[in-house]
This record gives structure tokens, C-alpha cells and sequence, in this order.
């Protein structure tokens, strides 16, 4: 699936996407981001209008 357009994803396809993409194909956001050629501000601000916050410590949204 191509996170480039993110936006236009149901939020929640979204949180369940990038939770499974970071649990086991990256090693963190900074990753998945760059590897996509995302901006990780705009992600992460983003799902935050979507009630999800990235936490480093257990690299996920919740």
C-alpha cells in the first residue's frame, strides 16, 4: 500500500498500517518516513487530528 497518500486513508487502515510497517519493516518512524519520503511532522500532526500519538519508547501510535 502507498503511504505517500496517507491523507486519503481511513484513519484507523492508517494507525493499523503504520503500527504493522513499524513493528515489521522499520526500525523506527524516523525510517518508515524517509523511506517513503514522507515529512514525519506532517504525519505525526496528521494522526494527532486523529486522536494517535507516536511514542518512541514502544515505537507506535497509540
Amino acid at each position: 500500500m502507498d503511504l505517500s497518500r496517507y491523507k486519503d486513508l481511513d484513519p484507523n487502515l492508517l494507525y493499523s498500517l503504520l503500527n504493522s510497517k513499524l513493528r515489521n519493516e522499520y526500525t523506527d518512524l524516523d525510517d518508515l518516513v524517509t523511506s517513503w519520503e514522507i515529512d514525519r511532522a506532517e504525519l505525526e500532526a496528521h494522526m494527532l487530528e486523529q486522536g494517535y500519538h507516536y511514542h518512541d519508547d514502544t515505537r507506535q501510535f497509540r
